[in-house]
């Protein structure tokens, strides 16, 4: 067990012992590439749920210099299912950064390029580069928040930069890479949300929350308001033996993603209204519904929506994209050659019976 000085002794040791085999971890000689990647996929999902993706990433752009002459929508067709797409699109502008000029050693220097913030900077900084800044993460505030002993709201930015401040006089004297890298397994394996397993803890000895029996009272995160739900509306366009199809704005969420028009319901409207009204809106051509396809239910971080797609025939117009960078006339066959979100592609299943 650790003691008031020795506890990062006493953490790494514990890493050693205990740590994953991950497919970007402990590489000889150290890549910053493949650190870098792993660590912007990591950001807001499972270890479990990247590994599969970083694995198809990488053997489809192995280089920096093969990512940044990708095509855009081949990157986003990678990234399609992991969510936050603009960490894809950031990697991407990164990528070309990082090709022109090479990478940037430190973590004031990598806080500059697209995507790289607070914590994914000194991540990258201290796995590829071995400068001692700490991370911290979502894993590190739990652990430490209950170790220190801090009430205060774990959400603000203030709790991250009070936090990099007391972890920076410990990492100085220990590999960097392994004591960020302890702090984030010892959250994942050990110091979980909800029952966490205190007596397998190398800080066990020293953790204000277990001394004080307060596991359950720290982290201190405010409650959360209530998820709104959203019914939307999409047409599904045949003309041609072509169905429609649009490419979202980059500064929209989901930029860059193809996409079928539609849109949010309105009050008082019907579903099928709301596809025509929409379709309209974004295309400016008339449509008209007339069979269900599907109905699928997709949650953000943010909010919940149903997915209500139609089969629509073209009335008049032309399409012009009013809304969306393109629009495409495409084959159902063509479909799987674009980036789609998560939610436009379950409704594709449905235009593929099996």
């Amino acid at each position: 067990m650790a003691g008031p000085a020795d506890w990062p002794d006493a953490l790494t040791q514990w890493y050693h012992q205990r740590q994953r085999t991950l497919p970007w971890r402990n590489q000889s000689p150290t890549d910053p590439y493949p650190i870098w990647v792993s660590e912007i996929m990591l950001q807001q999902t499972q270890v479990d749920t990247v590994i599969p993706y970083f694995n198809r990433f990488m053997a489809a752009f192995p280089t920096v210099a093969e990512l940044a002459n990708a095509d855009e929508d081949a990157v986003l067709k990678l990234w399609a299912g992991l969510g936050y797409y603009s960490r894809a699109r950031n990697l991407h502008a990164a990528a070309k950064q990082i090709a022109q000029t090479g990478w940037p050693t430190q973590y004031t220097q990598l806080k500059q390029l697209p995507g790289l913030g607070f914590y994914t900077a000194a991540a990258v900084a201290s796995l590829a580069f071995g400068e001692p800044v700490p991370v911290v993460d979502g894993n590190v505030i739990r652990v430490f928040t209950r170790f220190f002993g801090l009430p205060e709201d774990s959400t603000t930015q203030r709790m991250k930069t009070d936090l990099f401040d007391r972890l920076l006089p410990a990492i100085q004297n220990q590999k960097p890479a392994d004591f960020n890298q302890a702090m984030m397994e010892l959250g994942a394996l050990v110091c979980k949300p909800k029952n966490p397993n205190c007596p397998d803890c190398p800080l066990r000895s020293e953790c204000f929350a277990t001394i004080n029996n307060q596991i359950e009272h720290l982290p201190n995160r405010p409650a959360r308001k209530k998820v709104p739900h959203y019914h939307v509306g999409i047409g599904v366009i045949q003309h041609n033996n072509r169905v429609l199809i649009g490419k979202r704005k980059k500064e929209q969420m989901l930029g860059g993603l193809w996409e079928f028009p539609g849109g949010k319901q309105l009050p008082d409207e019907s579903l099928p209204e709301t596809v025509v009204r929409e379709v309209y809106e974004e295309t400016g051509l008339t449509v008209e519904c007339t069979t269900a396809i599907a109905s699928i239910n997709h949650a953000y971080s943010h909010f919940k929506i149903t997915v209500h797609a139609y089969w629509c025939t073209l009335v008049s117009g032309t399409a012009t994209p009013i809304t969306t960078d393109a629009l495409r006339w495409v084959s159902l066959s063509e479909l799987h050659q674009y980036p789609f979100p998560t939610a436009s592609v379950k409704i594709i299943h449905h235009l593929h019976p099996t």
